[in-house]
């Protein structure tokens, strides 16, 4: 039982690690939170310090995720509520991190990160719904969002194809998904209000 406590403790200390924030402090003495959106995400590393710095920030974060389950499932013997709790923790940390009062991002690449090793399947069609509409509509928080109300129904379908996932994974999921969603809530203000920034391709 200890060591599983410290697992999970372990999952919301990797999680609080500000990859963005140190990125950006590495790539240009930045101190992300007094840019842009003040989000330490990679959404506002890429538009404020640079594309390189938003994708180390992107694949960072996600690692984060997937370290924290991955440890669940080696120290814990696989116990799939050990996991999904490593992954919860994980994603809180990365939102609600200690050192910097509790500011931290919007949890979507660490969420995105923490399902890969429990249902890749359901990430990868999260990865493509979220290009679909930021392709469509342009609008990098909307696709943010719609992939992580939709993941909890990919999770639900193809964790165990033909029969229905544990409920603590079904339970974990749908918590992650209204973490980011409600985390989201200044742009869902934004694109009510017809005011949130649009994604530009091209020069």
């Amino acid at each position: 039982m200890t060591g599983s406590l410290l697992v999970l403790i372990a999952a919301y200390l990797l999680g609080s690690i500000p990859f963005g924030l140190l990125l950006a402090k590495v790539s240009g003495g930045h101190d992300i939170r007094k840019i842009g959106s003040g989000n330490i995400g990679a959404a506002n590393v890429a538009r404020n310090v640079g594309p390189v710095a938003g994708a180390l920030t992107l694949l960072c974060d996600a690692a984060k995720g997937y370290l924290a389950v991955w440890l669940a499932a080696r120290y814990t013997g696989g116990n799939i509520r050990w996991i999904v709790a490593a992954a919860v923790l994980a994603v809180v940390g990365h939102m609600f991190p200690a050192w910097l009062r509790f500011r931290g991002g919007k949890g979507v690449a660490t969420g995105l990160g923490v399902f890969l090793p429990i249902c890749w399947k359901a990430v990868a069609l999260g990865v493509l719904l979220w290009i679909l509409v930021v392709m469509f509509w342009r609008y990098s928080s909307l696709g943010s969002i719609s992939a992580a109300a939709a993941l909890p129904l990919f999770i639900y379908a193809l964790y165990a194809p033909r029969h229905a996932p544990p409920e603590v994974v079904t339970f974990g999921a749908v918590a992650v998904s209204v973490l980011v969603i409600v985390k989201h809530r200044s742009n869902i203000e934004r694109l009510i209000a017809g005011e949130e920034s649009r994604l530009k391709f091209g020069p």
